[in-house]
């Protein structure tokens, strides 16, 4: 349900223009200081995890790893995305809210 209602926020933030989809418009998001959030696919590869926490931290963006590239895709109206970045901040609290939800209930 919870997983459900992260890839809806994606698509009303992807519909009001506050997405920027694909490792080259994330990464230029990040490094132009607009994201206010990172999500990076969880079957992504190991070296583009490593290339986005380590570029969020240096800038500080937030980060979070989630779902898959298929789910994120779909979300925003693409095929696949390995990343994303919201460049709207209430979009990203409220995303980053839900999915640290996510994996508080997971853990327990």
């Amino acid at each position: 349900m919870n997983k459900n209602k992260v890839l809806s926020m994606l698509g009303l933030a992807t519909k009001a223009g506050k997405t920027a989809t694909g490792e080259f418009s994330t990464e230029k998001a990040v490094k132009s200081g607009k994201a206010s959030l990172v999500l990076v696919a969880g079957d992504a590869s190991d070296n583009t995890k490593k290339k986005f926490r380590n570029m969020c931290s240096y800038y500080q963006v937030e980060y979070r790893e989630y779902s898959d590239k298929d789910s994120l895709g779909n979300a925003c109206g693409k095929e696949t995305r390995a990343s994303l970045a919201i460049t709207d901040e209430g979009f990203a609290k409220a995303l980053s809210k839900q999915i640290d939800s996510i994996d508080y209930l997971e853990v327990q």
